[in-house]
């Protein structure tokens, strides 16, 4: 594909429109010299004579004409283009597409939630619920919301929560029946309720913390979910022990349908992050999201 020389013809544009080198020169912020070389280069490109001047100063040649008269619509549709595109970049209002888990929206979002958007107005959330990451260029989603051990390295990422706690959990009808488990240990002789990430074939690994070490648990299940609500549900219906973040719990521990389990050994699990492309880092919808997460995480005590 043949490149167009858009800084050449912008000169040229520039010196039709102004009258003069000089004048052509002052307007784009550079030398006359300057000017004089990108049209002499301009014209050794196309192979044609583009200008010449008479004692009333320049004029287009046929070949010239042409140019300008196709060129200086198309640089004007650029430059407006151009134009707008800064100001979507620059914009407080808009739609801000998201991706995140439920899990991320509990910790991460949802405390912050009522202040941002009372703060900006202008400023419309679509957020796509998704319980693993999505390729966000290919989805044209601006920026999603993850635990740290789950984020490409390609992305930026600003921590914007304090490490999340864990859990185990049963119900009471359960543990009635089949006792409690004391140490991490006793899971194996229990019945575990699991959870896999929607594209894997395996559960997700649960961990715990003893003897001041993380260790690595991996029992059997019968029962294996995609999402940490179907955990949640059948640990509540009685089947077994499940294991998730504490915030997803807090309202079914303070019902009492679920008990938490294990509180010694509970692992704190990695921070939730604001991640996006490179590309997107200029976005200003986004930036006054990220910055008001950021300034939400620093008033927290201990960050």
């Amino acid at each position: 594909m043949e490149r167009v020389p858009a800084h050449g013809i912008e000169v040229f544009l520039a010196i039709v429109r102004e009258g003069s080198m000089r004048a052509a020169a002052d307007v784009l912020g550079v030398g006359a010299p300057t000017v004089t070389l990108q049209l002499k280069a301009l014209e050794e490109l196309l192979g044609i004579g583009l200008l010449f001047r008479t004692t009333r100063g320049i004029q287009l040649t046929d070949a010239g004409r042409v140019l300008f008269d196709a060129a200086a619509p198309a640089h004007r549709d650029l430059t407006y283009a151009i134009k707008k595109t800064r100001e979507m970049a620059k914009s407080t209002t808009g739609t801000l597409r998201l991706s995140l888990s439920r899990e991320a929206y509990i910790a991460a979002l949802a405390p912050a939630l009522g202040k941002y958007l009372a703060k900006n107005p202008g400023i419309k959330l679509n957020i796509s619920w998704d319980e693993e990451p999505v390729d966000l260029v290919r989805h044209g989603i601006h920026g999603g919301i993850r635990m740290g051990d789950v984020l490409t390295p390609d992305m930026i990422a600003v921590r914007v929560t304090p490490p999340i706690k864990s859990a185990f959990f049963a119900s009471p009808s359960y543990l009635q029946t089949h006792g409690i488990p004391k140490r991490p240990r006793d899971l194996l002789n229990h019945e575990c309720i699991r959870q896999r990430l929607p594209t894997s074939v395996t559960p997700r690994e649960w961990w715990v913390l003893e003897d001041g070490q993380d260790k690595r648990l991996d029992p059997p299940a019968r029962l294996i979910f995609d999402s940490a609500e179907g955990v949640i549900q059948a640990a509540r219906d009685g089947h077994g022990v499940g294991w998730s973040t504490r915030l997803t719990l807090e309202e079914h521990f303070s019902r009492g349908d679920l008990e938490p389990l294990l509180e010694p050994y509970v692992k704190d699990l990695p921070p939730f992050y604001i991640y996006y492309p490179e590309q997107n880092k200029r976005v200003e919808c986004l930036k006054l999201l990220v910055e008001f997460l950021r300034s939400k995480l620093r008033k927290t005590p201990g960050n």
